[in-house]
């Protein structure tokens, strides 16, 4: 049986980290483990609708996540983070509050380059970006400090079945 830990996937906009969530969730729960799902967009639609863009928004909205986060792994669930959480402090302390519980936080960093991100965007970030219609994005406008030891840095090139076997290598 494996020990439930708290994955969180950063990187910027496109990087693959909700594709990734979402097939790390399907091997876990093939393996009858339990496994939450906490997406970047959907955080934003709900538990982070009144927060904006700007630097302090960005980090409440990562607290808020850990603190979510923490509560399902402490209730023995495989939480799945999909987070841009563009902050390298932000996501240290969110690590130091799954530390302070005792939980184990694991974080992997989807190092995709800007090019390759904006060749993914299916949503027109990048675009209304460059365009001017989308400020404060992540790797356009607004900076992102990627982390200097996560515990599984992911190249673009890999793909997703190698990826998740990766991640569940680290469990």
């Amino acid at each position: 049986m494996l020990a439930p830990a708290t994955i969180w996937l950063t990187g910027l906009p496109c990087s693959g980290k909700t594709t990734l969530a979402n097939a790390v969730a399907a091997a876990l729960r093939a393996k009858h483990h339990g496994a939450l799902i906490l997406d970047g967009d959907e955080v934003r639609k709900t538990l982070s609708a009144d927060l904006g863009f700007d630097a302090m928004s960005r980090d409440e909205n990562v607290r808020r996540v850990a603190a979510v986060a923490a509560l399902s792994t402490a209730s023995q669930l495989f939480s799945l983070v999909a987070l841009v959480s563009p902050h390298r402090a932000a996501r240290d302390a969110a690590r130091a509050h799954h530390a302070e519980r005792g939980l184990r936080f694991i974080e992997v960093h989807l190092a995709a380059p800007l090019s390759v991100c904006e060749a993914r965007d299916v949503k027109g970030l990048y675009a209304r970006a460059r365009s001017g219609k989308a400020k404060d994005v992540t790797g356009v406008d607004a900076p992102y400090e990627a982390p200097l030891a996560a515990e599984l840095t992911l190249p673009h090139e890999v793909p997703v079945v190698s990826a998740v076997e990766r991640v569940l290598a680290l469990l």
